[in-house]
């Protein structure tokens, strides 16, 4: 019993930590069609920026409260800064190219982003381990789990329902789909593709960073965390289907638990666990649970 609940636990943290790491690579290619692997990237400079000021903030001594917009208020400064900075310099000029060359258009701009790191916050790792305790821990039948995991739950609901919401409910939203339906027709319409290019891509590289930034309180940040990302959340969006919000979602859970699963009733098989279930679901389903579906021109 004890078990099975600590792989609930463990796997919906575990996934929420996904979803909001990957939902951002998700909608990129979704709008663009964009293999965007410099999201590793944006989920590095969110979770340096993130433990980087809350290091200076706590110095000072001041309550550990305010840390808890320090964290997105990091994130959104990474993400629109970097993300503006990579579209309009770089990506705006290789719209229509080779889906190949642009993966090794934005592989360049990772390796680039990675560097970068290293020259504003050097080798050495940070710890800013303050809000992960700020609200200490809650019992879940006996087992001792952090109020921080659970907030972590909460902001990946809130994430995703906003994500919905603005996608089906508002105007913005719905053009952004005619986008993702037919660039060509949404051109020809009137709709300023290129516009909703960039802003599909600093929200995209924001969202990276949020997913950096709130996760850095309960890791070692350090150089390489950001090829560690890229790869779970490339398994994570081609489970739950390509471009689709929902399936990141469903994805992220389905990962999340088979990672806990294998944690609690076999250690070694932690991280073969997620590459046999990705096998399993693209054995069945070869484009994901939720592909979009891609038209074809007669």
């Amino acid at each position: 019993m004890l078990t099975a609940i600590a792989i609930a636990v463990d796997g919906l943290g575990f996934a929420a930590w996904l979803f909001l790491s990957s939902v951002g690579l998700t909608l990129i290619y979704g709008v663009m069609r964009i293999l965007n692997i410099a999201h590793g990237g944006f989920y590095a400079l969110g979770a340096y920026s993130s433990a980087w000021a809350i290091g200076l903030y706590t110095a000072t001594g001041s309550t550990t409260a305010l840390t808890f917009l320090i964290i997105p208020l990091a994130a959104l400064a990474a993400g629109v800064v970097s993300g503006l900075i990579v579209e309009r310099g770089i990506l705006k000029f290789m719209y229509g190219r080779d889906e190949v060359l642009m993966v090794l258009v934005t592989y360049a701009i990772f390796l680039i982003l990675e560097d970068v790191t290293k020259l504003i916050w050097g080798t050495e790792s940070y710890v800013a381990w303050q809000p992960a305790f700020y609200f200490g821990t809650i019992d879940v039948f006996g087992i001792p789990y952090t109020v921080y995991k659970f907030l972590i739950i909460a902001v990946a609901l809130i994430v995703g329902l906003v994500l919905f919401l603005g996608l089906n409910r508002t105007r913005v939203g719905k053009l952004l789909l005619v986008v993702i339906e037919d660039r060509e027709i949404s051109g020809a319409l009137g709709i300023n593709v290129t516009r909703f290019f960039t802003i599909t891509f600093v929200i995209g590289a924001t969202l990276g960073a949020l997913g950096g930034a709130i996760t850095a309180p309960e890791i070692s940040v350090s150089p390489g965390i950001g090829a560690e990302i890229i790869v779970l959340s490339f398994a994570v969006i081609v489970i739950g289907g390509m471009g689709s919000i929902g399936g990141a979602m469903l994805g992220a859970i389905i990962v999340g638990f088979a990672r806990a699963a294998s944690v609690h009733l076999y250690p070694p098989a932690e991280l073969f666990s997620i590459y046999l279930v990705m096998a399993a679901v693209l054995a069945v389903k070869p484009y994901g649970l939720f592909a979009l579906a891609e038209s074809r021109k007669i």
